[in-house]
């Protein structure tokens, strides 16, 4: 197979130290890397919209996540497809957007976007909890750590730009954000994925640096964007929330046009005739071929062929996908059901940071240490509360939705709890 003049040595350079190279390309070994993760594992006992486990067919971060890889894939062999400018010597790789598909939500904490929102109250002052940031946190500096000094997977500068889907620093907003950002500690990251080029100055006005993204990481945004603003729905449906009636009580009270009468015609016909995977399965396909590149200049081009791209969708994919994500949101998010798990959420891991704070950061004579040796090794390293903070952070948002439970259970709840019950 001929090299793939697409990536150039800049794109293949690895983050902290070099990996030993192997069989493999670099972009296999940053896949493999994140698919052997114990990180990676536990988005299958994560939330996506519904508690893990409460029923087998509803998604978990997992599932979600790999369909998100396997639509990122289809959307690079898509391009490929369609001809120039791509070519067999000159291609987006679909291993390198794999990957970054696979790990786009390993940083997110328990319980969804409930437990996100948690824990960015919990750290507003104290460097903010972004799930993406996250993301960056872990494949840079805890995915792999071991009390030998071992940190993250040394990922390829393209694996860490295709991830990088926020770029501007919690402290370059005016006021601390609630999401979009990555954590003040990553700027050295981001100097280097950037190749240490001075940012101009229009990048660093409003949100236009989030909005600055490698192909990889457009395409990766996009795969997420159709996989769950269609697959939310399918599970929406399948569990109850989203009924024919429903709906039309939500659309009657919407601006509702052609296009999206016609999405809630095909819809209604799915769930009367039993069809909703295969009808929604098909929009997925149109969401793929709704992809195209187009060239691009800026200060990043010249550097690689990642930044002389960027992807376009089709305007009326994007509106789909906006209907039903708006949709999922008024009827599935903002149901009692979902409140009651955000509450859940929040009294959870409210509990738990504030025990393990009050252990290890506030008091002066011996800690109860009701955390495991190695965590607390690294909170009390920490030299500054800020640095305690983050580690009781990472602690909690590395945890799944059953561990949290069963911890909590055993510091509150008097009837729980046995000396083999430690996980």
């Amino acid at each position: 197979m001929p090299q793939n003049r697409f990536y150039n040595a800049f794109d293949l350079q690895e983050w902290d130290s070099a990996r030993k190279p192997d069989y493999r390309s670099p972009f296999q070994i940053d896949r493999d890397r994140i698919i052997h993760a114990h990180a990676f594992r536990k988005l299958q006992s994560k939330t996506q919209v519904f508690l893990s486990g409460e029923y087998d067919f509803y998604r978990t971060r997992l599932t979600h996540s790999m369909e998100v890889a396997q639509i990122g894939r289809s959307i690079c062999h898509y391009l490929l497809s369609r001809g120039e400018p791509l070519g067999e010597d000159f291609f987006i790789d679909p291993d390198l957007v794999e990957a970054c598909c696979l790990a786009h939500d390993m940083g997110h904490p328990p319980f969804g976007h409930s437990g996100e929102r948690t824990l960015q109250e919990l750290m507003k002052r104290r460097g903010g909890f972004e799930g993406n940031a996250q993301t960056l946190h872990l494949l840079c500096e805890t995915i792999y750590q071991n009390e030998s000094g071992v940190k993250g997977m040394q990922p390829t500068r393209a694996l860490l730009d295709g991830v990088l889907k926020y770029k501007k620093l919690y402290t370059e907003f005016a006021t601390p954000p609630l999401h979009h950002f990555i954590y003040d500690s990553q700027g050295p990251v981001r100097d280097w994925v950037l190749g240490g080029t001075r940012l101009p100055g229009p990048l660093l006005r409003g949100e236009a640096l989030n909005h600055f993204k490698s192909v990889e990481c457009q395409i990766m945004d996009w795969a997420d964007d159709a996989a769950y603003s269609l697959n939310d729905i399918v599970d929406g449906v399948r569990a109850g929330f989203l009924t024919v009636e429903r709906v039309e009580r939500w659309a009657g009270a919407e601006a509702v046009g052609a296009p999206e009468q016609r999405q809630l015609d095909s819809l209604f016909d799915a769930i009367r005739k039993d069809r909703l995977e295969s009808t929604f399965s098909k929009k997925i396909g149109a969401f793929i071929q709704a992809c195209r590149l187009k060239p691009r200049e800026n200060f990043m081009s010249e550097k690689t062929n990642r930044y002389r791209f960027e992807l376009l969708v089709d305007e009326a994919a994007l509106q789909e996908a906006a209907f039903f994500k708006k949709m999922a949101n008024d009827i599935i998010f903002e149901s009692p059901q979902l409140e009651q798990l955000e509450h859940k959420a929040r009294v959870i891991l409210m509990a738990l940071y504030h025990a393990v704070w009050e252990n290890y950061a506030e008091r002066n004579e011996r800690v109860i240490r009701i955390l495991p040796r190695s965590v607390s090794r690294l909170i009390e390293a920490e030299k500054t509360q800020d640095g305690k903070a983050r580690r009781i952070c990472d602690f909690l948002s590395g945890q799944t939705d059953g561990m949290v439970v069963r911890t909590y259970r055993r510091l509150f709840d008097p009837e729980f709890g046995s000396f083999r019950d430690l996980s």
